[in-house]
């Protein structure tokens, strides 16, 4: 099965949710555990001790790096030696703390600031749009995840902060009808429901294993009384908007990509050598996807696609592709967007339709591709 289709086959059969600063090298950088605060109780998960143990050292998987050397040697330069050296060193990977807003954890709040970490978003989004919180830290902290607890809410969720970028820049208002055309693990979804509370809301995920994964991320996160707004889908995304044509005014498109990070610890060396031959059929797959997200969306309305890559054939080429195809569908600029971002994100140059995050060391964010389309008529 190609690499395509193996990330979306999946079953038949819908599911609803039911009812209504500065940087610092990687050197000097500490890494502690996180400890219990005063006056704050976490759940029982954050105790366990298993939670917060080093994990093993993760093994480079050498015919990945030696075709990412080749292919991002050429297309980035001397821009790839600096992120190759964050890429390579995943014990000083960082996580954002998205908090939750509907936990009303307001105490662990209060915890993450006293432990260094801060809102990276406080100086970007208007006082309207404040209840997306997403905090980070320039020390290295191994924060817990948190199991599925069907009792209560969670009060964070773990992402790489660039992954909030696709959402910022979608810039979802109250009452407008959203699709999220590939929304599995939920990370982007959940930062959708923070930002803005949609008048309906399409959660879609072809793949089986991330459609479950999907729905227990929201369950998780999601107070019963907002459910009764959110849809969740196991559709191929490739005919959603042929389907349902024009029926959304945002359509987020974070597409199936060669995900860097992933694919450079693949422990499988024959499942990434599958990969390495396979991946000139992604942009076909990609492609498609942006088409059909276009086709869902209203006149008027917005599409952002989002990748994990650095690959060009990946990011700026589908971009392209889809707008020679169209002729009233034209991308935003997101300069300004950058711009507001700039301290904590490093942005690569050269790339013509939309902005690309790459990490580098004290800024680990990325590699995270987004460009905004928007649908004239």
């Amino acid at each position: 099965m190609s690499l395509g289709a193996a990330m979306f086959r999946a079953t038949a059969g819908p599911w609803s949710l039911l009812g209504p600063r500065s940087a610092v090298s990687l050197s000097r950088m500490k890494s502690v555990a996180v400890a219990e605060p005063e006056g704050y109780r976490p759940r029982e998960e954050i105790n366990k001790r298993s939670h917060i143990k080093l994990k093993p050292q993760k093994q480079i998987c050498k015919p990945v790096l030696e075709h990412f050397d080749e292919r991002y040697g050429q297309e980035l330069g001397e821009l790839w030696d600096k992120v190759r050296e964050v890429l390579l060193l995943p014990s000083n990977w960082q996580y954002a703390v998205l908090v939750n807003k509907f936990s009303q954890c307001v105490t662990f709040e209060r915890y993450l600031q006293s432990r260094g970490y801060y809102n990276f978003l406080s100086d970007v989004l208007l006082l309207t749009q404040h209840s997306l919180r997403c905090y980070i830290s320039n020390v290295q902290c191994r924060f817990p995840r948190l199991q599925h607890c069907t009792e209560r809410l969670k009060d964070y969720y773990l992402l790489n902060a660039a992954s909030l970028v696709p959402v910022l820049a979608l810039d979802v208002q109250d009452g407008e009808r959203v699709l999220d055309l590939c929304a599995a693990p939920g990370g982007k979804s959940l930062a959708i429901l923070q930002y803005a509370t949609p008048g309906f809301f399409l959660c879609n995920e072809y793949n089986v294993l991330r459609h479950q994964r999907l729905k227990q991320t929201l369950g998780s996160f999601v107070p019963e009384d907002l459910r009764n707004v959110i849809s969740v889908t196991d559709l191929d995304g490739r005919h959603i908007g042929p389907q349902y044509p024009q029926m959304y005014n945002k359509v987020l498109v974070d597409t199936p990509c060669s995900n860097d990070r992933s694919w450079l610890f693949s422990s499988d060396v024959l499942q990434a050598s599958m990969r390495i031959t396979e991946r000139p059929k992604l942009p076909v797959l990609q492609g498609q996807l942006l088409r059909s997200a276009l086709e869902a969306l209203r006149p008027g309305g917005t599409v952002v696609y989002s990748t994990c890559t650095l690959s060009r054939a990946e990011n700026d080429d589908v971009v392209a592709s889809v707008l020679n195809s169209y002729d009233n569908v034209q991308a935003v600029d997101l300069t300004g967007l950058a711009r507001s971002l700039a301290h904590n994100f490093t942005f690569a140059e050269g790339v013509q339709y939309g902005q690309l995050i790459v990490p580098e060391q004290g800024r680990f964010w990325g590699p995270m591709y987004v460009s905004k389309l928007l649908k004239l008529r």
